[in-house]
């Protein structure tokens, strides 16, 4: 089953894009599980799950039962049964997991916490039969070089605007040093021609996977408080062609 990673620079729609595929794909007749790993925490509005799950880092003694406490904890803590004791179902039967921030020291945190989420992750990537849609922040923090290798794909979305163009090079940077080597750029909010982005994106070694045009009928969702994918539009429209084209390529 395919695993994509979803990243961008705040704000760009990756969100919304995570929900609105993983809805397509469980429409399809997938098991999909969606895992929030954005300190932001909104991918259960994507989706139209209307309660939040419990954050997983806000569950201190498990937390600690399984990886350790008083500055020894385990590389590789018990975590098989997270999905299924935690993750939420919502519509069209896609199940959603939230991993919840971890409070960083100066220089990074080594922690149960830490070591907790890298071996869930690493779990529910290499040995999961789902279809995984992983919405991360604009950055690699919750992956690690034993998890990587079962990545699909990560998608990197931007929006028109340099600051969103150079995030994404940041980003595909940071993946390639962990070993992420298959890419691909969702221009999303696109008017216009896209040619002067795609190639800003190329010069990076990104290439672009499918545009999304500008569409008010997610701003209209957004405002009716539904998911995306219950308003439809051309937007919608794009994410399915998206989809498709991952789809092929993974064949």
């Amino acid at each position: 089953m395919v695993k994509i990673a979803i990243s961008g620079k705040g704000g760009v729609g990756k969100t919304t894009i995570s929900g609105t595929l993983a809805r397509i794909l469980a429409r399809e007749g997938y098991d999909v599980l969606a895992i929030d790993a954005d300190p932001s925490m909104n991918l259960a509005s994507a989706l139209g799950v209307k309660k939040l799950p419990e954050p997983l880092t806000e569950l201190k003694e498990l937390i600690d039962e399984r990886a350790g406490a008083g500055g020894i904890f385990k590389l590789n803590p018990k975590v098989d049964d997270i999905v299924e004791r935690f993750g939420v179902t919502g519509p069209d039967n896609v199940k959603l997991l939230v991993l919840g921030t971890i409070e960083r020291g100066g220089s990074g945190c080594m922690c149960p916490a830490s070591s907790f989420l890298k071996a869930l992750l690493r779990h529910v990537i290499l040995k999961t039969n789902s279809v995984v849609i992983l919405d991360m922040e604009a950055g690699v923090e919750h992956l690690g070089r034993g998890t990587t290798k079962g990545i699909d794909i990560m998608l990197i979305v931007v929006e028109p605007g340099a600051r969103s163009i150079e995030t994404a090079g940041r980003i595909a940077e940071l993946a390639r040093h962990i070993d992420i080597r298959r890419f691909g750029a969702i221009i999303n909010k696109a008017v216009g021609d896209v040619k002067e982005i795609e190639g800003k994106l190329n010069g990076y070694g990104i290439a672009v996977t499918g545009v999304i045009p500008y569409d008010t009928a997610l701003i209209q969702a957004d405002m009716d408080n539904i998911a995306p994918i219950d308003k439809g539009g051309a937007a919608i429209e794009a994410m399915r062609d998206i989809w498709e084209k991952i789809l092929k390529r993974s064949e």
